[in-house]
This record gives structure tokens, C-alpha cells and sequence, in this order.
């Protein structure tokens, strides 16, 4: 049944009068008189019985008013269900490297608290894109790490945490209590994909600036030689069967211990900065509460 029909048909039935249903529907009483019959042609029956004392329901017409009642209602409650679900807002936050775990149960219980409505979605990227899929477009928000570029983009530095080399445990260095990147400067190093940021690239591959009180310049690492690696899985299974080396955050210590490779703090290299970005033109105030929420729990 066409629910504006219906519409029309409970107004004739609800003022008994076609003309102040007309009215009350904002239509003039030609099309509604037209629209009426329709619905009684379509359904093979009467609605309405019309005569010089006035319009009265046919015993039809007084069960269809029920149906149509609560077919109406039925069609609101769903059209209201509908409305509410699309605006419940959802952020997507992509994260890399393990940053993701940072945003615990504190930051969301401070988010839900501002904005009932919203939900939160995690999307995890592969290491080779440091902002996590955000200049693809494909989430509001990166829990990332520094360093990449940053041109167009906010970032709020949320903490900072130690890096740690990886590589194979029958590896002579992975008796010692820690490492430099100096030592590992022979090893195969782990790589990551020419497309990815220079920058980021650099730093992961142990090219970046030393820490304070190491040498002066960054020491260059790696034959050339070592795998291409797009995911902290393949950094793993790289160290066990191809020997290579490489950092990670401290968190993987933890998170990714696995048999045959070894976890040693790097003393002569910058810790990572775990950070948040978003789009730095046309600010979306439900991302700025999220950035304040998970900024308040660390």
C-alpha cells in the first residue's frame, strides 16, 4: 500500500469531511477525492460511504483505519530509527606501528562521556604509510609516530617512547644487555617500500639524527641488501629467516615477542614520538573532542 494514501485516506476518515481533510492535508479536494478512490479501487471495496448528510466509514473503511494507523506509525518509528542511526557519527582512527595501543579504556570512557552518540572505529595501517591512510582519506583521525611529513595536517605529540633493535637471537649482539646502531651498521637492515615517506623511511631504517650525547652524525647502516617489509609480521619473519635487523618501538617487547628473535634497547638513537593528526583546514569538532579526550588520558 502507498503510505501517502494512507496518509490521506486517515485524514478523510479522522474529519468525516473531504474538504477540512483536504485542508488539514495543505491540498485542495479534487486530487484528494481522486487519490481516495484509487485506494478503494485498488483494494476492491469502499472506504467511505458519501451522501447529501455527509461522508461515513464503511464497515471496510473502520478496519483499514486501524491498519492504517498503525501502518503509519510503524513507517515513522522506522523512518526516526533510521534518522538516528545516520547521525551517529563515526571517527575512524588509523593507527600504525603500535601506536594504537595507547588509546585505552580512559580516553574512550572521557569521549563517550562528551559524545554518547559517536562511535569509535580503530583501522590498523601497514608501517609503510606513517599517517595511517589519512591523506588517502580514509580515516578522520592517525595515532601515528613522528617523524613524516606533516605539511597540511595537525599533530599533537601525545607521548615519547624508547625503540629497541630486533634482530636473529643466535646473533653474537643478542647476548648483550644493549646495542648501538653503529654495531648493527654491517647487518641487513629491514627497508621499507620506496614510496614511503622519506622521512619516516629514514628513521626506521636507522638513518636518523642520534640521540643527544651519541655521535654527531647519523651512522650508515645496512649492505643494501636486507627485505622490504610492509607489516610488523614480515619485520619478525625477516629477523628469523633472512637474518635481518631492525628497530621498533620499545612496545614490542611485549606485543610481538617471538621465538628466534632478540629485543635489545638502541642507546645512541631518538626516541619515537607517538602523535596524533587530523586535517589541519576545515577542523571537524567531533575529531577535536577526540584529540582532547585521548590527549587527557595519557
Amino acid at each position: 500500500m502507498d503510505l501517502r494514501r494512507l496518509r490521506y485516506f486517515v485524514a478523510v476518515a479522522e474529519e468525516l469531511h473531504f474538504g477540512r481533510a483536504a485542508a488539514r492535508l495543505h491540498m485542495s479536494q479534487p486530487p484528494l477525492s481522486r487519490r481516495i478512490r484509487e485506494l478503494e479501487d485498488s483494494l476492491g471495496t469502499r472506504l467511505f460511504d458519501r451522501s447529501a448528510q455527509g461522508v461515513r466509514l464503511t464497515a471496510a473503511g473502520t478496519v483499514l483505519l486501524g491498519e492504517a494507523r498503525e501502518l503509519l506509525a510503524a513507517a515513522e518509528r522506522a523512518s526516526e530509527r533510521v534518522r538516528q542511526t545516520a547521525e551517529r557519527r563515526t571517527i575512524v582512527v588509523g593507527t600504525v606501528a603500535g601506536a594504537g595501543r595507547g588509546l585505552g579504556p580512559r580516553a574512550a570512557e572521557a569521549f563517550r562521556r562528551r559524545h554518547p552518540e559517536a562511535l569509535v572505529r580503530l583501522r590498523e595501517a601497514g608501517i609503510s604509510d606513517p599517517t595511517a591512510g589519512l591523506r588517502a582519506g580514509q580515516v578522520d583521525v592517525a595515532l601515528t609516530r613522528l617523524p613524516f611529513d606533516t605539511e597540511g595536517l595537525s599533530v599533537r605529540v601525545l607521548a615519547s617512547e624508547p625503540v629497541v633493535a630486533v634482530l636473529p637471537a643466535a646473533d653474537r649482539l643478542a647476548r648483550r644487555e644493549s646495542v648501538t646502531v653503529a654495531e648493527l651498521a654491517d647487518r641487513p637492515w629491514l627497508r621499507l617500500p620506496p614510496e614511503a615517506d622519506p622521512a619516516w623511511r629514514r628513521y626506521w631504517q636507522g638513518q636518523a639524527q642520534p640521540a643527544a650525547g651519541a655521535a654527531d652524525e647519523a651512522p650508515q647502516v645496512g649492505n643494501g641488501g636486507g627485505p622490504v617489509v610492509r607489516a610488523v609480521a614480515e619485520c619478525l619473519h625477516a629477523v628469523v629467516w633472512q637474518g635481518a635487523v631492525g628497530i621498533l618501538p620499545i612496545g614490542a617487547t611485549h606485543h610481538h615477542r617471538t621465538e628466534g628473535v632478540a629485543f635489545l634497547p638502541l642507546t645512541d638513537y631518538p626516541p619515537s614520538r607517538v602523535v596524533l593528526a587530523w586535517p589541519a583546514e576545515h577542523p571537524d569538532p567531533i575529531v577535536a573532542a577526540f584529540v582532547a579526550a585521548a590527549a587527557a588520558s595519557v
